[in-house]
């Protein structure tokens, strides 16, 4: 009898000191909380670190919290130091993938790291290749999360900078080139996308709900930063992708990618968008692509073949067939835009519109298609009108279609306002509208325009 009692009492003891000690973990983690809302990060530090050791899969907070708390230790420290709350800022994550897998993205978190070690490569001596090496193993682990935008950036950065070196060779540059375009090109379909739903959404009147502005807010802010890396790859890129270096690069390896689609597809592709389609490889290369796999990007480029022949009518069909080939929205988009900017450059201004505005339905908030439209239609101004007053009205057509692009696209609110002015500035003024008395009357453009404008009331 006197053990059971004795058994029972340990039990009823160690009860209340679980319950005592879950009681001391709430507490800290409350207090930690409060200091770090505060941005009392020096005094959340204790807590922070007592909680961490004493319990560590007790709240996912611990590491949320932990990891403004370290990053404010390490900016407030130096020499030895920061390095060690650099090192445990490394840790940190480590211990949180170990306890908290499901809510920490292998890919984004790797990445996370490799990017504070890049951020302090000096004081942590991290070499170039080092570096690299830390951000490939990342992008291997889990590409899929791995898609901060200044990363990505990071990254690419340090192949280029290892190939200006000597360390890697002209096709790992391209090959990683290609990896990384692509990668961010999917990132802006997936926010395009995204958008895209709420665009449609406000162009039909319907307003949005505050969280539906939320995530709108945040897939601009996205795609602004997704716009700015990608056009920062291609500067740190530069004349290493010229036409001198890819057609050398290119027919050296042909022999042994004849019949790989991806490479083939990337050569094609690259010396399309480097305007090397002059080089008879570029011609091997899609004929290649083509019999091997049939595809939208391959008949886009056998129309791009045919267009350098003077073929314009066989060229189109293959960019007809290229779009009727893709069932991608967003990448049916592209090959509308890029077939619009084609006819365009050959002056085809109305059948090149019909292409924009497809484009702008597969993807409305992209709007370079409709800059292009407005820039046609400035350009057009002085020959569709039959009076001054009325040739100058176009350029209220292409503010308004300049005034679309920047209330669509969030990377073009800036360029769209300056053209929008720009626009504005040369049609009739006020005063002329007086004269004219004309105001609130509508004016049937002509020529290949075929649409008409209000003048402004005044």
């Amino acid at each position: 009898m006197k053990a059971k009692i004795t058994l029972m009492l340990s039990f009823l003891f160690l009860g209340l000191s679980y319950v005592s000690a879950q009681d001391d973990d709430s507490s800290t983690l409350s207090i930690m909380s409060e200091y770090a809302k505060a941005k009392n990060y020096e005094a959340a530090y204790k807590p922070f670190m007592e909680l961490r050791k004493s319990n560590p899969n007790y709240s996912r907070a611990i590491y949320v919290y932990g990891e403004n708390i370290l990053d404010y230790k390490i900016e407030n420290s130096t020499g030895t130091e920061q390095v060690a709350y650099i090192n445990d800022l490394v840790g940190l994550w480590g211990e949180r993938e170990q306890y908290f897998a499901s809510k920490t993205p292998k890919g984004e978190y790797a990445a996370k790291a490799c990017q504070l070690m890049y951020d302090y490569r000096e004081v942590l001596n991290k070499s170039n290749a080092d570096l690299y090496s830390c951000f490939d193993a990342a992008y291997n682990l889990d590409a899929a999360t791995f898609t901060n935008p200044k990363s990505l950036y990071t990254y690419f950065s340090l192949m280029v900078d290892l190939y200006d070196s000597g360390d890697k060779t002209a096709s790992e540059l391209f090959n990683k080139y290609d990896d990384i375009v692509e990668k961010v090109d999917q990132e802006i379909e997936n926010y395009s996308e995204s958008l895209n739903v709420l665009i449609e959404k406000e162009e039909a009147g319907t307003a949005l709900t505050s969280k539906e502005e939320r995530y709108k807010n945040s897939y601009e802010s996205y795609l602004r930063a997704y716009d700015q890396i990608s056009t920062s790859i291609n500067s740190k890129l530069g004349t290493r992708a010229n036409c001198e270096n890819l057609v050398p690069l290119y027919t050296k390896d042909f022999e042994a990618n004849k019949t790989n689609a991806v490479w083939l597809q990337r050569a094609a592709g690259n010396m399309s968008s480097k305007d090397c389609t002059d080089d008879p490889l570029f011609f091997k290369l899609v004929n290649a692509y083509h019999k091997l796999s049939p595809s939208a990007n391959s008949a886009y480029y056998l129309g791009i073949l045919k267009d350098k022949e003077g073929k314009t009518s066989e060229a189109i069909k293959f960019y007809e067939q290229a779009i009727s080939l893709q069932t991608d929205s967003f990448k049916k988009a592209k090959l509308y835009e890029k077939i619009g900017d084609k006819l365009k450059a050959k002056g085809d201004y109305g059948s090149a519109r019909n292409y924009f505005r497809n484009a702008l339905k597969h993807n409305p908030s992209n709007g370079r298609p409709y800059l292009k439209i407005a820039d046609m239609y400035n350009r057009s101004a002085n020959n569709c009108g039959d009076t001054n007053f009325n040739k100058r009205a176009v350029f209220w057509l292409a503010a308004d279609e300049a005034q679309k692009a920047g209330r669509v696209d969030p990377t073009l609110k800036s360029a769209a306002a300056q053209a929008a002015a720009s626009y504005e500035s040369k049609a009739p003024q006020k005063a002329e509208i007086f004269s004219a008395g004309n105001a609130g009357q509508k004016i049937n453009i002509g020529c290949w325009i075929g649409a008409s404008v209000t003048v402004p009331s005044i």
